[in-house]
């Protein structure tokens, strides 16, 4: 109705204006002299007459185009972003109001339903896409400036500044930015790491957290470690795409830091968690998630900077932080990251002579697999293929029998602590040993089984 009375008024304008023109003509000037001149009239400016005009839309005044506007959802503006550059740069000048950034950017990441929640997530997705594509034809620096000054103002997308533990600010984020670098090459995500880093000095705090003490700044640790995975990491289903992002965090760093900075991101949590790794033996699902960023890191090793000496030395690392690991707990790493990196581990270990580690890790090993149900046959293959690091007979020989020794030596550590007490780690203990002996039995019955065939 409002188009049809423009068009209205428009034809009634350009009628009027036709006839005060032949009126003009034929009337004598003595009959001008004396006829009242009208009085101005305030007129409408549409954005016709703007400099920018061109499309239908532009002739409505800009109030008016708002309004239509407000009545689209974020995807639906989206969409509409795309229909030609002046109503892609209508869009831009609509969403950077301050009445749209009101209304449209969710502040509220605290919801108490799960279905709150998920409409949040939901929200900051569909955003990713309105703010992809009406910036489509900027440059990658004028759309990162234009985009992160929309957001940088939101307490819960930045680090140590909100408080609650059930905050979805950061999965939020994560979401929003996966949705609006997706498809982009290498080059731009750097220049997105690198303006994320500066908007949130996020290497000045990575830096804090990696060379700090163990068992201090926790609070930091934890924001860093939901920062890391919730924004920039766990977003991602494509491991290229997981693989990139974690090297971005940790090619800064040399190998202490950034063992110290997966074992933050990865680890367990809190002090106690940190703590366990050095006393006691912990469930797998307790290390499978640092197992599986090992494995992403280093999926293939021809990623620039890294090769299998950096492997084994962020390893070597990883395994004495806050102080070295319960043997058990690197023995249920090695078995979590497979066949290849516990090969690769262990035999750097035989080529330095280190027999009597390699001997007890291995019995750990094969306490895991009995522990876990993996199967026996795979500790039988890896000691099988470190027969083969040693060249000679004689030394093959020694392994084994510094395997066998190892057998001995743990069941006895495991008797020992067995009969100490009646307390519950005791009986623990126990029940360990028990499993060592069958496990015992099995990989015996195993490897020589494989050798009488």
């Amino acid at each position: 109705m409002y188009v049809v009375n423009l068009g209205v008024v428009a034809m009634v304008r350009r009628t009027s204006r036709s006839v005060r023109k032949y009126t003009s003509t034929h009337n004598s000037p003595k009959s001008n002299l004396h006829r009242p001149q009208p009085r101005p009239t305030r007129t409408i400016v549409t954005r016709s007459q703007c400099p920018t005009g061109g499309c239908f839309f532009h002739r409505l005044p800009s109030e008016v185009y708002h309004m239509i506007l407000d009545k689209l959802s974020v995807l639906e503006i989206s969409m509409f972003s795309m229909v030609s550059k002046e109503v892609t740069r209508s869009v831009v000048e609509y969403i950077s109001t301050l009445a749209w950034r009101n209304n449209k950017i969710i502040q509220s990441f605290h919801p108490s339903t799960f279905p709150e929640q998920t409409s949040t997530i939901g929200h900051y997705r569909n955003l990713g896409l309105l703010f992809k594509r009406c910036t489509l034809l900027q440059p990658t620096k004028d759309r990162l400036k234009f985009i992160f000054s929309e957001f940088s103002q939101i307490p819960c997308f930045m680090l140590e500044q909100c408080l609650k533990p059930d905050c979805t600010g950061f999965i939020s984020y994560g979401v929003f930015l996966q949705t609006l670098i997706a498809g982009w090459d290498e080059l731009e995500c750097h220049r997105v790491f690198n303006f994320v880093c500066d908007l949130t000095h996020l290497l000045q705090k990575i830096e804090i957290v990696v060379t700090g003490k163990p068992g201090v700044r926790w609070y930091q640790k934890l924001q860093l470690r939901l920062f890391c995975r919730q924004v920039l990491l766990d977003p991602w289903s494509n491991e290229a795409e997981s693989q990139f992002w974690l090297m971005q965090l940790l090619k800064p760093w040399p190998l202490v830091s950034q063992a110290h900075l997966l074992l933050t991101l990865y680890g367990p949590l809190g002090t106690m968690g940190w703590q366990d790794l050095v006393e006691k033996g912990l469930p797998h699902n307790a290390l499978w998630d640092l197992a599986r960023a090992i494995l992403l890191l280093f999926s293939k090793l021809e990623v620039k900077g890294q090769n299998s000496n950096s492997l084994v030395a962020i390893f070597k690392e990883l395994i004495v932080i806050p102080q070295p690991w319960h043997v058990e707990n690197v023995a249920r790493l090695l078995v979590l990251c497979g066949s290849s990196l516990c090969y690769t581990v262990l035999a750097s270990k035989a080529v330095n002579g280190r027999l009597l580690e390699i001997s007890r890790l291995l019995v750990y090993i094969i306490l895991v697999c009995e522990k876990d149900g993996y199967h026996m046959s795979w500790a039988v293959k890896m000691v099988q293929n470190l027969c083969k690091v040693f060249s000679t007979p004689p030394e093959r020989f020694c392994f084994i029998q510094q395997l066998e020794n190892m057998f001995s030596d743990v069941t006895r550590e495991f008797f020992e602590f067995s009969v100490t007490g009646n307390r519950p780690e005791d009986r623990e203990t126990f029940q360990s040993l028990s499993i060592l002996l069958d496990s015992c039995a099995r990989f015996h019955t195993k490897f020589l089984h494989i050798f009488l065939k």
